[in-house]
């Protein structure tokens, strides 16, 4: 799994952090996502499934 995020896009809702912190984080200036594990173990891929499913603006995208 590769995640992949669109800063972009992101509205600092920090819905990704409650559900996988091990993966995302937010900017401190601003609350925009922050990628800190792009290729999580396989532990972690129903949590990523998770924050990417609960993501209000879209930003997170899964490649398999």
């Amino acid at each position: 799994m590769k995640v992949v995020v669109d800063t972009q896009r992101c509205v600092g809702a920090g819905q990704c952090v409650w559900v996988a912190p091990q993966v995302f984080d937010q900017r401190e200036e601003d609350g925009i996502v922050r990628l800190i594990e792009p290729r999580p173990s396989e532990a972690l891929h129903d949590f990523v499934r998770e924050a990417e499913r609960v993501c209000p603006a879209r930003a997170i995208r899964i490649e398999e």
